[in-house]
C-alpha cells in the first residue's frame, strides 16, 4: 500500500463522509429506492436478452449451418455481425444516452432488437437471417451503455463496482439461457420459433421501459442529495464533448483490456467453444454447452466478486491486473495442459469465467477518469473494445479453422481436428496478454472521479 494512496485516502476522507451523509438522507427514502430498483429491474429484462443474442448462434451451430448450408468462416461472420454493428454504434450510443437520455434510445432499442430476432428466425435465406441479425445487433447496442449510464446517475461511486457486476450477474442469466438451456429446447424444437419468440418479448419490453425508465431522479420529483440537478449535460456541443473523451488517454487502456479479454472470451463462449469441444472432446452439443454454462456462471459470479472487492479495498487498477493475469494463464493452460473432458476441463472453463469477470473494473475505471455529465460516452468508448474484439477475433478464428480442414464431416456441419483448433487458441492467447499489458496502463482512480467535476449521487 503506498503513502500516496494513504495520503489521498486521508485528504479525501472529510469530504467523502459529507457526500455519503447527504446521499443517506435521500437516497435512504422508501420513494426512492421504489424508483430505483424498479429502473434497474426494467432496464435488466431486455439486457438479459442481450446476453442471449450474443451466445446463442454457439449452441445452434450445428442448426445454423445445415439450415443456411455454410462452413465456419460464413457462421462466424453471420455471429459476427452483430457485433460489428455494435461496434459502430457504441459511441453513437453513449452520445445519444448523454443527450436524448436512457428511456427513449432503450425503448427504440427494443423495439429494433425485437424486429431483428423475428427476420431472424423467420429467415428463408442466409442473407435475410445476416440481416435480421445485424437489426438485432442495432437495437441491443445500446442497451448496456443506457443501463450503465442509468446506474451512474441512482447509484454512487463507491457502490459503482459492485451494482456493475450485480448487472453482469444478472445479465449473463441470458449467457447461461443460451447455453445448456437452449441446448435442451432445441433437441425438442427447431431454432426458428425460439428467435420469434424472443421478439416478441423485446417488443413488449419497449413498452414497458417507457412506462417505467426515467433519465434522472429529477424527472420523478426527487432531489439531488448534492443539493444540485443531477447534470444532464455540459452545455457545449455533443461534438466537444466526444472530443474530450477521445483525446482522454486514460479511457484507451481500458478500451484495450476490454478488446483482449472480454473480446477473445466472448468470441470463444459464444460460438467456438461448443465446435471445439464436440470436434477435439468427442461431446454432444448438449454436453458441450453444459461447459459454456460453467464458464458464463463462473463469468457472472467473477464480476460481482471482483466488483465488490475493488469497492472493498478502494483500489481498481491491481485487482484488474490480476484477473487479467489469470484469464491469459487459463489459455495458456488450454493449449499447453493434458485436460480433457472432465473435471480439468469443468476447472479451466470455471477459472476462465472468474477471471474473465474483471473486466467489469473497466468501466467504473472510464466513468472515473472522464466528467460525470460524460459518463455515458466514456463507457461507450470502452465498450467498444469488446464489439471490435469480438466482431475481429470471432470470424477470423473460424477462418484459422477452415484452414485447417481436412474434408472431415459430421453428417452435415464440419468437423475440424485439434491440430486445426491449435493456431485459433494462440490467438486467443495473444488476445489475453494485451489485456494484461493494457491492464498495466490503467489509471488508478481509487474509486472516485478524478477530473475534478465530481458530483454527489445517490447511496
Amino acid at each position: 500500500m503506498s503513502q500516496r494512496w494513504v495520503d489521498e485516502r486521508r485528504a479525501g476522507r472529510p469530504v467523502l463522509t459529507a457526500v455519503r451523509a447527504r446521499a443517506a438522507a435521500v437516497g435512504a427514502g422508501p420513494r426512492f429506492q421504489a424508483v430505483r430498483w424498479s429502473i434497474f429491474v426494467v432496464l435488466m429484462l431486455p439486457y438479459v436478452w442481450v446476453y442471449f443474442h450474443r451466445m446463442a448462434p454457439a449452441v445452434a451451430s450445428s442448426e445454423l449451418t445445415v439450415a443456411f448450408g455454410t462452413g465456419a468462416g460464413a457462421l462466424g461472420l453471420l455471429a459476427a455481425i452483430y457485433f460489428w454493428i455494435a461496434t459502430v454504434t457504441q459511441i453513437p450510443s453513449g452520445v445519444i444516452a448523454d443527450t436524448v437520455g436512457t428511456r427513449a434510445v432503450v425503448t427504440a432499442g427494443n423495439l429494433i432488437a425485437g424486429a431483428g430476432s423475428i427476420v431472424f428466425g423467420l429467415a428463408p435465406t442466409f442473407a435475410i437471417a445476416t440481416a435480421g441479425r445485424l437489426l438485432v445487433g442495432l437495437g441491443v447496442s445500446a442497451v448496456f451503455v443506457c443501463f450503465m449510464k442509468s446506474n451512474t446517475v441512482w447509484f454512487s461511486e463507491r457502490r459503482f463496482g459492485l451494482i456493475s457486476g450485480l448487472t453482469l450477474l444478472i445479465g449473463n442469466l441470458g449467457s447461461i439461457l443460451a447455453a445448456a438451456p437452449l441446448a435442451a429446447v432445441l433437441s425438442v424444437v427447431s431454432w426458428r420459433p425460439v428467435f420469434v419468440a424472443i421478439g416478441v418479448s423485446s417488443v413488449a419490453l419497449a413498452g414497458l421501459s417507457a412506462l417505467v425508465v426515467r433519465d434522472r431522479p429529477e424527472d420523478v420529483g426527487l432531489p439531488s442529495p448534492s443539493g444540485s440537478a443531477t447534470p444532464a449535460g455540459t452545455g457545449r456541443p455533443w461534438q466537444a464533448d466526444l472530443l474530450d473523451v477521445l483525446r482522454n488517454r486514460d479511457v484507451w487502456p481500458s478500451f484495450l483490456v476490454n478488446f483482449g479479454m472480454l473480446g477473445s472470451l466472448y468470441a470463444f463462449t459464444g460460438l467456438w467453444a461448443v465446435p471445439l469441444l464436440r470436434d477435439a472432446r468427442g461431446l454432444s452439443g448438449a454436453a458441450a454447452a453444459d461447459y459454456t454454462t460453467v464458464a458464463l456462471t463462473g463469468f457472472a459470479i467473477g464480476a460481482l466478486c471482483l466488483g465488490w472487492i475493488s469497492d472493498r479495498l478502494g483500489v481498481r487498477k491491481p485487482v484488474l491486473v490480476v484477473s487479467a493475469a489469470a484469464y491469459a494463464a487459463t489459455w495458456l493452460a488450454v493449449i499447453v495442459l493434458p485436460w480433457s473432458a472432465g473435471p480439468s476441463g469443468v476447472a479451466l472453463f470455471a477459472v476462465m469465467g472468474l477471471a474473465g469477470g474483471g473486466f467489469i473494473l473497466t468501466y467504473p475505471c472510464a466513468k472515473e477518469v472522464a466528467p460525470p455529465a460524460l459518463s455515458g460516452m466514456a463507457i461507450s468508448v470502452v465498450n467498444t473494445g469488446v464489439f471490435l474484439g469480438v466482431s475481429l477475433v470471432q470470424p477470423l478464428f473460424g477462418w484459422m479453422l477452415d484452414l485447417g480442414w481436412r474434408g472431415q464431416t459430421g453428417g452435415g456441419p464440419r468437423v475440424y481436428s485439434w491440430a486445426a483448433y491449435e493456431p485459433a487458441l494462440l490467438l486467443m492467447l495473444g488476445c489475453a496478454l494485451l489485456a494484461v499489458l493494457a491492464g498495466l496502463a490503467v489509471r488508478e482512480t481509487y474509486c472516485r472521479n478524478v477530473t475534478g467535476a465530481r458530483m454527489a449521487s445517490p447511496g
